[in-house]
Formats: structure tokens, sequence, C-alpha cells
């Protein structure tokens, strides 16, 4: 599943893609920067619950988007696939500026959303200009490809990682989270490694990327991405390997990126800060 090609003359909205455990009160910034990119006080967004089987996920963000001064913040609460087809909920993220996906189980949110009139809006409407976010499992489902699930530890092992479809708003990255804090390298490494085109990205907790239309994306957060890029991978055990054996993996580059450094996706390429930024 490829991007939407979206209209000519329209920027794609931003993708922004946030490890988990992002702060809410003190120091928002993850939630701020999001919020200011969908208009301010003028903002128009539509929360998304699905992940979690937690009634009270969606009302939370709500409240949080509501004391950041946005005066039109609803919590779209799909709970069944049946929901995806409700009439007032794709015209709710027809008339959004911004889509917010909470955390959870992101196999949960990606069998109630996809392929529905819902996914496929904010397929469309992202390649026309509407700001997607998604935290925690809401981060996972944004690219093609959608970690479902798999082993923690730093050694990528054949059979370490489960992959499914994802939303598809990017084909060019693969992304996991709450990266650090659960030890999430190997698994990763192993995603990558199953197809070296996909750049992979590590979301430490209260660490987001902000992906702009020009295919570049922006660390904000309290801590690092990790980058893992195979674009001069020479070798590769993968295929070979048996299941829960550790592959070779020879040439892959590797990148900690803190709050402010700059990674462009099509070239590769990192930019630092500028010192006391």
């Amino acid at each position: 599943m490829t991007p939407s090609k979206g209209t000519l003359g329209k920027d794609r909205g931003y993708i922004i893609a946030i490890g988990g455990a992002e702060r809410k009160r003190n120091n928002p910034r993850i939630l701020r920067r999001f919020v200011e990119l969908c208009g301010g006080e003028e903002a128009r967004i539509s929360v998304i619950p699905t992940a979690t089987e937690s009634d009270g996920t969606g009302d939370r963000y709500v409240r949080i988007f509501r004391r950041m001064k946005v005066g039109d913040v609803v919590c779209l609460n799909i709970k069944e696939r049946d929901d995806c087809y409700r009439d007032d909920y794709s015209s709710r993220v027809e008339e959004s500026s911004g889509v917010f996906l909470s955390g959870g189980n992101q196999l949960r949110l990606s069998t109630i959303l996809g392929g529905t009139p819902v996914a496929r809006a904010i397929r469309r409407l992202n390649a026309d200009g509407l700001h997607v976010a998604g935290t925690s499992a809401g981060a996972a489902i944004i690219p093609e490809h959608m970690i479902a699930g798999g082993k923690s530890g730093p050694t990528p092992t054949r059979g370490a990682v489960q992959i499914s479809p994802g939303l598809g708003l990017t084909n060019s990255l693969i992304i996991d989270q709450h990266f650090r804090q659960r030890d999430r390298l190997g698994r990763l490494l192993t995603a990558v490694s199953y197809n070296p085109f996909l750049t992979g990205v590590g979301l430490d907790e209260d660490t987001a990327i902000f992906i702009n239309p020009k295919n570049e994306f922006e660390v904000v957060g309290s801590r690092a991405v990790t980058v893992v890029d195979p674009s001069e991978l020479k070798s590769s055990s993968v295929s070979s390997a048996k299941r829960g054996q550790a592959i070779n993996l020879v040439g892959v580059k590797l990148h900690v990126l803190a709050s402010g450094a700059r990674y462009n996706i099509d070239t590769r390429e990192v930019t630092l800060p500028e010192a006391g930024h």
C-alpha cells in the first residue's frame, strides 16, 4: 500500500509519530506543536482512541487539547469496524485539520480501522494537507509496514518481530516505539533486515518525529530517536538463519538523534542543530 498521491498543488500534511508516554501537562511540547500545526485555537482535531479498550483515553486527550485552547476537538469512539462506516465519523474526519491516534494495541487498531472509509479518508486527506499524529500504537500503524509485536533485546534474531500492514501514510519507514525503555533495538534491526529498502526508526518515550511535506523529519522531545539506515548493507544472514538464531548484518548505519536534529528520508542525510539551539 503506497501513500495516496494527493491533489496537484497541495502539500501533504505533517505525519507525527510519537514514542508514547508523551508529556501531557508539564511542558507538553510535542502535543502543543501538533496543535500549532493544526491551527492553534482554530484547530479542528479528531481523536481516535481505537487502539485501547480503556473507555477514558479518548476523553482524556480531548481534555488535554482543550487545555491548549483548542475549541473544536472531538473523540471518535470507534470500537468496532462497523463504527468506521458511520457517516458522521467520516464527515468529521473530512472537516478536521488534525487527527490524533492514541496508544494501546496496534493490531487492534489495524484490524478495526484498516480498509474502512475512515482509514481511506485519513490517507487521502493527509495527502492533501491533513496533519496526522499517533502515539505508541498510533505511531506504529503510520507506515505501510507495521511492527505488530516481537521480542525485546538488543540482538537481531530470525523471527524476533511480527509485521503486518499499516495505514500506509509512508512506505519508506518502519517505526517502533517505547524504544530504549523496552529494549527494542533487536526487533527493529530484524524488521529492517526483512526488507532493506526500509529505514528503521526507533522512538524513545516523550520523543517524536515530525515528517514534513518534503519527506524530512525533525526530532522533538526529551529523549532520542534511533535511525537504522540499511542503504549500504553488504550482507545479511536472515534468510538462512534458524528461528531464534542471531543474524549477521554487515554495513548497517545507525544514528542516534536528539531534539532538533533533522533527517532527510530520501537522501538519508542528517542535519544537526547549531550549538546552543
